[in-house]
């Protein structure tokens, strides 16, 4: 049993010590070495959540054995151990389903280049997840800007060059708040830990001595988060970056990598700060209207598009706001279906970005709507797996998009008042907006198409491919009719997370 307290440790190592080797591979034998880390960190991460549920506390590990500031403090309990499985089930599942097509958008010289880039990416996602040392958090921050940056570009044309340098101008800018957010709080503390930064924090709450630095602390690393995960308004550098990557790409950075950036802000506000004192500094309100702003105009902005890639890319915008009015709520069961939020988005917009690409990719390589008529027909798995991924993300009944709009309905009628009519408002509309749009794409996609059009022969998706893209939607599924261990795990874990 105690040997399984250091598989966090060993999935972080296994993922950077991969980005190594892989430099030095052939090509099949560099993507076959990140699909097998992806598959034991898949696997240690759900023994990693069987070890927490059998656990009261959460436990920290010191990496390397030495303390603090020598050694590495990370911190394991259900919750984080819960993301880490979701989060690498995630970018398993779409490694199998995106992998076989990179050869379309990356040349060969550059194949070990991306691999590197996903196994760095996804050793910074665990990194977030786990670690309990706010320097530790910038330093992989840091490390995740510039890995994903090379996931993007690494389809050379202009598109992704503009799409890249706009993101990596907001990214550099929302780097800087963190770090000078960071860089304050420690000199206000003299802490980079979070648990002494924790007890530090609620003795200036006491006193009130420095109240008014920690005001500007929390505004700085709010807003430096909020601009990376991309929060209304801050969402500019997302629909080119997130429409124009390559599929894998877009399906890991949209999926995974924005929700890293919000579970960082929520281990601020609860280990750091502590959510009473976030509600007191009047953030909430803030992350609530830009929440609500985020799921209406990102939605409107969906609709306006003729482009599908852009359309789904737009969504992340809408569906993002879900995330931030969980938060915005201000209470724990806010967060709790924020949460929730976090591991539907990640599952339907990477299985949504995929069976995208194969359609468009049975349509002429056409991505306007009027040259996708008959694509569900053209690949049936694709069809498929993309409409029941548009009901979760529209809130149908028996997916998991339902089960998150129900609990963020629930959580603002506990608050009563302006806040409870807000939220149903809020919610009723952006339901309403994602019909639209979604609707209209799957129609598209079933309609018969107007004119005959002669599709150049397309290599035909393998079945293992077809079944991958299966068991991420039976996952839709079953976050839908089998959210209550999942809820029950965030409700625990949240309690135990401060």
């Amino acid at each position: 049993m105690t040997f399984v307290y250091n598989f966090p440790f060993f999935c972080i190592l296994l993922c950077m010590a991969a980005g190594i080797f892989t430099s030095i591979l052939k090509q099949r034998t560099a993507k076959i070495l990140t699909f097998a880390v992806s598959a034991v960190v898949f696997i240690l991460s759900a023994l990693t959540l069987r070890l927490t549920l059998q656990l009261d506390e959460a436990y920290p590990f010191m990496m390397g054995h030495f303390p603090a500031p020598w050694g590495n403090e990370i911190r394991i309990g259900r919750l984080e151990a819960l993301m880490a499985t979701g989060f690498s089930a995630v970018i398993l599942i779409s490694l199998i389903a995106g992998m076989w097509h990179t050869h379309s958008f990356v040349s060969e010289q550059k194949t070990n280049l991306y691999c590197i880039m996903i196994d760095l990416a996804l050793a910074a996602v665990l990194v977030l997840i786990y670690t309990n040392d706010l320097f530790t958090v910038y330093v992989f921050i840091e490390i995740m800007t510039i890995a994903s940056c090379a996931l993007v570009v690494v389809r050379q044309n202009g598109h992704t060059l503009v799409a890249i340098t706009r993101y990596m101008i907001m990214h550099l800018f929302g780097s800087g708040l963190l770090l000078m957010g960071i860089a304050m709080l420690y000199g206000i503390t003299g802490h980079l830990l979070m648990m002494p930064l924790q007890e530090a924090v609620g003795n200036i709450v006491k006193t009130g001595e420095h109240l008014g630095p920690l005001t500007v602390v929390i505004a700085l690393i709010t807003a430096g988060l909020a601009i990376k995960s991309a929060m209304f308004p801050f969402h500019g550098w997302a629909p080119d970056t997130y429409a124009f990557a390559p599929p894998l790409s877009s399906a890991i950075l949209s999926g995974i990598i924005s929700k890293a950036y919000i579970f960082v802000l929520i281990k601020f506000f609860f280990r750091v700060i502590g959510l009473d004192v976030i509600v007191t500094q009047q953030i909430t309100p803030f992350l609530f209207v830009c929440g609500v702003s985020g799921m209406i105009i990102g939605s409107i902005m969906a609709i306006s598009q003729q482009d599908i890639r852009r359309m789904i890319a737009y969504s992340s915008v809408a569906q993002i706001g879900y995330i931030y009015l969980g938060l915005g709520i201000g209470t724990k069961a806010g967060v709790e279906a924020a949460l929730f939020q976090m591991l539907v988005h990640a599952a339907v917009k990477s299985l949504l970005f995929l069976s995208t690409y194969e359609l468009i990719n049975v349509s002429g390589d056409h991505k306007h709507f009027r040259y996708l008529h008959g694509a569900g027909y053209r690949n049936v798995p694709a069809g498929i797996v993309f409409t029941i991924a548009a009901m979760s993300m529209v809130g149908i009944p028996f997916t998991g998009g339902f089960i998150v709009k129900l609990n963020l309905a629930i959580s603002g009628i506990a608050i009563g008042g302006w806040v409870r009519a807000l939220v149903l408002i809020a919610l009723a509309l952006s339901t309403l907006l994602n019909s639209v749009y979604f609707l209209h794409t799957v129609v598209s996609i079933y309609r018969k198409p107007t004119q005959k059009l002669d599709y150049p022969e397309v290599q035909k998706m393998p079945p293992y491919v077809a079944a991958a893209l299966i068991v991420s939607t039976m996952l839709i599924i079953y976050l839908g009719i089998g959210s209550e261990p999942i809820l029950r795990v965030i409700e625990t874990g949240l309690k135990t997370f401060s």
